[in-house]
């Protein structure tokens, strides 16, 4: 039997963690932390998790993780970085899903995220959770850096490419669409019904946050500097991630859409959550709500010389809870399915 602990739980992350861990029988969530909450009993704060979780809202400052094996932190950017390290030294492992350990360049994080880490210890030590490229590293790892939401579904979707060595990866276009509840659980204008239904609005044009950790990754599989330009958009929806990603091929090199295919049905051929569809069918959003699948289309534009992937996600299960469920199932030797395998949620 797995402990669990899970440190900021009343996010939309933090219930997607409860709602995934509370069914499982080698499971027993031990620790659920909140500030605002102490004393509150979770189900009584979640009625979805009424007959399933018979535990109180502890304070995370004061709350006794020796007693798990795991820690998750399902917490805002800047949260973790601060505690992780006892929290660390106390016995369990730490799986964090925020920004706090996911980009290696201190310097970087720190002008993108506008703080000064107070860990940077921890993120030499972290590794990237991104089980389709750093399986064999979280089988040993004390401490996992969990993905963003967009930065899996953009990974995935250019990795191949990139591995393959097909395309110029100094104009990678990623154009990418996010349900509301990626902005996370915060009263905020641009977030309220009226605000959000009904309309579709790109952001960040300037520099998402998201951007550094994407490069990173694309870099590593990169034989040459990789130039990405991401446009993030709100859309009217609770859930969901949709890429439309654009990767143009080396000078004249071309290739067949059947090549293609089989480059992203061999690259995925055994990985349980990115699902290559067959020539001619695209991604849905609704097509993996509540699930930890990244579904994937690969197109090609002959008049252009462009290769066009499009991927969708559930932002809050493999962009987000999943996979860190994912990650942990891999770090204690579970099978990394265990948990994970509901069917979309339709409609």
């Amino acid at each position: 039997m797995i402990k669990v602990g899970i440190i900021g739980a009343t996010g939309y992350t933090g219930i997607e963690l409860l709602r995934l861990l509370c069914p499982r029988d080698d499971i027993a969530v031990a620790i659920v932390t909140s500030r605002e909450h102490v004393g509150t009993k979770v189900q009584d704060y979640f009625p979805n998790l009424r007959g399933h979780l018979d535990l109180c809202f502890s304070n995370p400052e004061t709350a006794d993780f020796s007693q798990c094996d795991v820690v998750f932190y399902a917490t805002p950017h800047g949260v973790a970085m601060r505690s992780a390290a006892a929290v660390l030294a106390s016995g369990p492992k730490i799986i964090d899903l925020s920004a706090d350990f996911r980009i290696k360049d201190i310097a970087l994080w720190e002008e993108w995220y506008g703080t000064i880490h107070s860990a940077p210890e921890l993120v030499a030590k972290a590794v990237y959770g991104l089980p389709e490229v750093n399986r064999a590293a979280i089988q040993t790892a004390d401490i996992v850096a969990v993905p963003g939401c967009y930065p899996t579904a953009i990974q995935l979707g250019f990795l191949p490419l990139l591995e393959a060595g097909l395309v110029d990866s100094r104009r990678l276009i990623a154009d990418a669409k996010s349900g509301v509840s990626g902005a996370g659980k915060k009263a905020a204008e641009d977030y309220l019904l009226c605000e959000a239904t009904e309309s579709i609005r790109a952001y960040a044009l300037g520099g998402h946050r998201h951007h550094p950790e994407i490069c990173q990754g694309l870099e590593a599989v990169s034989s040459s500097p990789v130039g990405l330009t991401f446009v993030p958009h709100l859309t009217p929806m609770v859930r969901g991630i949709l890429a439309t990603l654009y990767a143009p091929l080396i000078s004249d090199n071309k290739v067949t859409l059947e090549r293609l295919q089989s480059i992203f049905e061999d690259r995925y051929a055994d990985e349980a959550f990115v699902d290559v569809l067959p020539q001619g069918v695209l991604p849905a959003t609704r097509d993996v709500r509540g699930t930890n699948r990244c579904a994937i289309s690969v197109n090609y534009s002959a008049h252009t010389n462009t290769v066009i992937v499009i991927c969708a996600e559930d932002n809050l299960v493999k962009g987000a809870a999943g996979q860190a469920v994912q990650n942990m199932n891999i770090m204690f030797g579970i099978t990394e399915t265990q948990g994970l395998n509901a069917i979309a949620l339709i409609p």
